[in-house]
């Protein structure tokens, strides 16, 4: 089968044993320098891409996609207004809520937490906290009945269990005989729940919905409805559309606004990350470009000769390119095909080194996400490919351009 002499001779240089092996460690160097980099790179997006899947997971798990509330902080009327959410476009599910902090003690144990009315048999449709119970139910939240459901560490902070009675400080008064008083009411605490986030297991409580109402002195009114959508990166443009649709008397809030600075900054750390770990394959190219320059001092004479028998300049270039792009190429390839490996398998592969070594690298008893996650996603993978080829093969530009100009006459003078 033919070959064009630019490539058997390109191969030829990349495997053979030179006279000078410390061309060769160089090359070797560059080439693993390139494969661990790419490997490093894939790895390390997809676990931030768990992270960042598994973050958004557990906070838009309770939080709804969409919220629909009052300017004055009160929606009237709110049951034809949930029917009327309800028929939208891409709307899975509807429910009204009531909103407030508060101060919860408990003895000489105090909580301050952002406490929500919401109605048991409608929640599920915006939520999926019913999932996360750890003792009791959110059907326990009958009217009339003033039971609370907590996150694990209100519970633990408070020292209450199921059954135990908790004291709700309103922050509001109310005049009477013996002067101006805070307004209490006292709850029986339903169920614990544990979402895997501090802002909700330590900092959020749930009562039934005509509870809060009465508690809140807001009459037939609600704070306002929460939305779940068949598609939550749509919710910035439906929120728009419903405020357009709705009018300047109701606020429309998306989760974006209300967590968007969160998973901006998640971004943000995830492109300096990338930047970052690219600069190690950096590195490798500065050493691929350093072994093809001593490569072309060490192959002077070659040159000379092949262009004496009439092989022009380009075709010298193309050589020299050809046998940096060999090292890339397959440093490349090596590295894409082991980050692919680790990202599938990092639920297998940390375990395992936990255990070989004796050590936890997320300890569940200090970190909320005790799992390393992986979410690998093809494109990272074939942009970084690309990036990597692409890089590879402007390496090879300068040395095998300082090939092309070498002079035959000058380099066999003293052969």
């Amino acid at each position: 089968m033919f070959t064009p002499l630019e490539l058997f001779i390109g191969q030829r240089y990349t495997h053979s044993r030179r006279r000078n092996r410390f061309i060769s460690f160089i090359s070797f160097a560059s080439m693993l320098g390139i494969l661990l980099g790419v490997t490093v790179l894939i790895t390390v997006l997809s676990i931030m891409n768990g992270f960042e899947k598994e973050l958004r997971d557990k906070i838009l798990g309770v939080v709804a996609h969409v919220t629909v509330s009052g300017t004055n902080g009160q929606l009237s009327d709110w049951t034809a207004k949930l029917d009327g959410l309800k028929a939208q476009k891409h709307v899975l599910g509807a429910a009204p809520y009531v909103q407030k902090q508060v101060m919860l003690t408990n003895g000489n144990l105090m909580r301050g937490l952002v406490l929500q009315g919401i109605d048991p048999a409608l929640q599920g449709q915006v939520s999926d906290v019913n999932f996360k119970m750890l003792d009791g139910s959110f059907s326990n939240l009958a009217p009339r009945e003033y039971g609370i459901v907590l996150g694990v560490e209100a519970a633990a902070a408070l020292g209450v269990i199921p059954g135990d009675k908790v004291t709700v400080i309103v922050p509001q008064v109310q005049v009477t005989p013996a002067g101006i008083l805070p307004r209490l009411k006292r709850f029986t605490l339903v169920g614990i729940y544990q979402i895997g986030h501090p802002e909700y297991d330590g900092m959020t409580g749930f009562i039934e919905l005509g509870d809060a109402s009465r508690l809140f002195r807001l009459g037939e009114n609600v704070g306002g409805v929460r939305l779940k959508l068949d598609d939550m990166f749509a919710a910035p443009a439906i929120g728009h559309k419903l405020q357009a649709t709705l009018g300047k008397d109701f606020e429309v809030v998306d989760w974006s606004e209300e967590h968007g600075s969160f998973f901006r900054a998640v971004k943000t750390e995830r492109i300096v990350m990338t930047m970052i770990l690219f600069l190690v394959v950096c590195v490798a190219l500065f050493n691929l470009v350093a072994s093809l320059m001593m490569a072309v001092n060490d192959k002077e004479s070659d040159i000379a000769i092949l262009r004496t028998f009439g092989m022009s300049g380009q075709r010298i270039m193309r050589i020299f390119m050809i046998q940096g792009s060999i090292i890339g190429v397959f440093g490349t390839l090596v590295g894409v095909g082991l980050g692919v490996w680790l990202s599938l398998n990092i639920d297998t592969v940390i375990p395992f080194l936990e255990s070989t070594f004796g050590f936890k690298i997320f300890s569940s008893d200090v970190f909320y996400i005790s799992e390393i996650p992986s979410d690998m996603r093809w494109e990272n993978v074939m942009w970084i490919g690309i990036a990597s080829l692409i890089a590879s093969v402007l390496a090879t530009l300068y040395p095998a351009w300082r090939a092309s100009q070498i002079q035959p006459a000058e380099s066999l003078r003293y052969e």
